[in-house]
């Protein structure tokens, strides 16, 4: 009789939080405990239990970054594994990019996957579907608790606690809340009553840099010393705005009774705020006087020549455009006649001003743009609090306030006859909304692509934002450069050339988010990919679009309505 092949079973097991782990019967033995009693139960199939434990306790399954994870892998590249258990299969991982991973790694050893409450087939089309499936409501379950963290700080600030983010200068913080730090106190009563005093924040400026007031300097929770930087006209808008100092705290917008005590009498801020609304109006009269064309000197057609700001009275009103060069000066350029510009100011004003603020209150945007996830949860709230503040701050009906505000945010508005192109510098856009650049970053800029069609009245364009119409083929060398990567990334692990997605990340001098958020490119369908190459994939589609969606489809037809492919 011939004598049954042995397998061997890995038990993995995991658990989010270390909570609990100190108790003699814990999570982790629970789900081992279960495993092994299933590979008992297929002891007549030869099944063995290894004697080396896989644990990983207190690590997110939302990565690869785990001790117990990376020695299994190791022990099945080694050929010391036969058959992976798992209680459940979000034990192992959440993450669809991570699993699509570790499945190539079990196909290439001939490795059987097993979850003892959800036994599936790996070596199957069927099998993986269903595993992707369950895979992607892991990680809507981890989406969703992600969106219970953010109510519980909505809940906390509705109590008036104090849930983290950039401490305000005048204030330590200590047990969720605010404690009053006396000299620093000092330095924002004097700020106040400065400002009643010179009624104007540049001079105020100029004068706390003489006195040598800095920002708040701290220590982060990993060692790193922040602030002590000059205060700008930005910090102290802020400050001198910023309804904590009376005891209050805000949320979304909506102001709560804070739980820490004021630094600022309630009748000293209300003058402050007089003052601040009376500088407002007087700069709004001026502005429209002065300066009526906020984006004057960042305008640009696509051959690199500025649009000037130019007007006509016709019937005792008056009309603004920005125009090429040739209208105003009529010097002669190398252009079609067609390609001069006289575009309506209002139009390009309101689209530049729309986009901004979409920008600024599209949290998840923002949030990898400015890489907010190096924060914790109630400073990234903070920043993204910030945010929508000064998106609302931004209106047509103050001109030069809206040029004080853009102009040190846009390199360059270019514009061509199917693209509106906005540049925006991420180092001050940081610096608008309270946030310090750590030296390990590089802030550099975010490109707002907007498509567009333009029709002609006499001299006079008119833009049509997001018109449905078919742009001429255009080639976006970022999506190609990515799918490219991931494509060479999957084949590497594939075939064993790297080990991990750290080794890739190292090898490659990337981080290793940035590596996962490509490695999913790889399985995008094949139709996809050729109008990526050949120019024809949606106006609208971005790279960002498709390396951050997390719920993007493993059925090749479903992603191409995702994406705004037409069929």
């Amino acid at each position: 009789m011939a004598e049954r092949k042995s397998h061997r079973c890995a038990i993995y097991t995991r658990k989010s939080s270390d909570e609990g782990l100190e108790q003699d019967f814990n999570s982790l033995d629970a789900q081992r405990e279960s495993c092994a009693a299933y590979v008992a139960s297929q002891k007549h199939e030869g099944w063995v239990e290894l004697p080396d434990r896989y644990d990983d306790g207190g690590f997110s399954g939302g990565n690869m970054e785990r001790p117990g994870l990376r020695q299994l892998l190791s022990d099945i590249r080694a050929k010391r594994v036969d058959v992976i258990v798992v209680y459940k299969v979000d034990r192992l991982t959440r993450s669809l990019a991570d699993f699509a991973k570790i499945v190539e790694v079990l196909d290439a050893q001939g490795i059987s996957f097993v979850a003892v409450t959800q036994q599936f087939n790996t070596t199957t089309s069927m099998g993986r579907l269903t595993l992707n499936v369950l895979l992607s409501f892991a990680q809507f379950e981890r989406e969703i608790a992600g969106e219970r963290i953010r109510d519980k700080i909505k809940a906390s600030r509705q109590k008036g606690m104090w849930m983290g983010g950039g401490v305000p200068l005048g204030y330590d913080a200590r047990n969720r809340t605010l404690v009053i730090n006396p000299a620093e106190a000092d330095k924002v009563r004097s700020i106040y009553e400065r400002y009643l005093e010179l009624r104007s924040v540049h001079t105020l400026a100029a004068e706390l840099e003489a006195r040598a007031i800095h920002s708040h300097r701290r220590t982060t929770q990993d060692g790193k010393m922040i602030g002590g930087r000059p205060l700008t006209r930005g910090n102290l808008y802020l400050i001198l705005r910023n309804p904590v100092y009376i005891g209050l705290v805000v949320h979304k917008g909506t102001t709560h009774p804070g739980l820490h005590e004021p630094i600022i009498e309630r009748e000293l801020w209300d003058r402050v705020q007089e003052m601040l609304a009376a500088n407002r109006n007087a700069h709004r009269r001026q502005s429209r006087s002065r300066i009526p064309s906020p984006l004057a000197g960042i305008v640009f057609d696509s051959a690199g020549e500025r649009l000037a700001p130019s007007h006509n009275n016709t019937r005792g009103l008056r009309f603004r455009y920005y125009v090429s060069q040739t209208f105003v000066r009529g010097r002669p350029r190398n252009d079609e006649r067609g390609k001069r510009w006289r575009i309506p100011a209002a139009e390009l004003e309101q689209t530049v001003l729309t986009a901004v603020r979409s920008l600024l209150e599209d949290e998840s945007s923002l949030s990898e743009i400015l890489d907010l996830g190096r924060l914790s949860p109630g400073e990234a709230e903070m920043v993204l609090d910030a945010a929508t503040t000064f998106a609302d701050s931004l209106n047509l009906d103050d001109p030069a306030k809206l040029r004080a505000q853009l102009h040190p945010l846009m390199d360059r508005i270019e514009i061509s006859e199917t693209t509106i192109t906005i540049t925006v510098a991420l180092r001050p856009l940081r610096e608008v909304l309270g946030l310090e650049t750590p030296g390990d970053v590089e802030p550099g800029r975010h490109t707002i692509v907007l498509p567009v069609r333009i029709t002609k009245r006499g001299v006079e364009q008119k833009l049509i934002i997001g018109a449905d119409f078919a742009p001429p083929p255009a080639q976006n060398s970022a999506l190609l450069t990515a799918i490219a990567r991931a494509h060479t990334w999957t084949e590497d692990l594939k075939a064993r050339r790297v080990r991990d997605v750290a080794e890739i990340a190292r090898r490659e001098d990337l981080p290793q988010s940035y590596v996962r958020a490509h490695l999913p490119l790889a399985f995008l369908a094949p139709s996809i990919v050729m109008s990526v190459i050949e120019g024809r994939q949606p106006a609208d589609l971005s790279l960002k679009q498709l390396m951050y969606r997390t719920d993007l489809s493993i059925e090749w037809s479903v992603q191409r309505r995702q994406l705004g492919f037409r069929d």
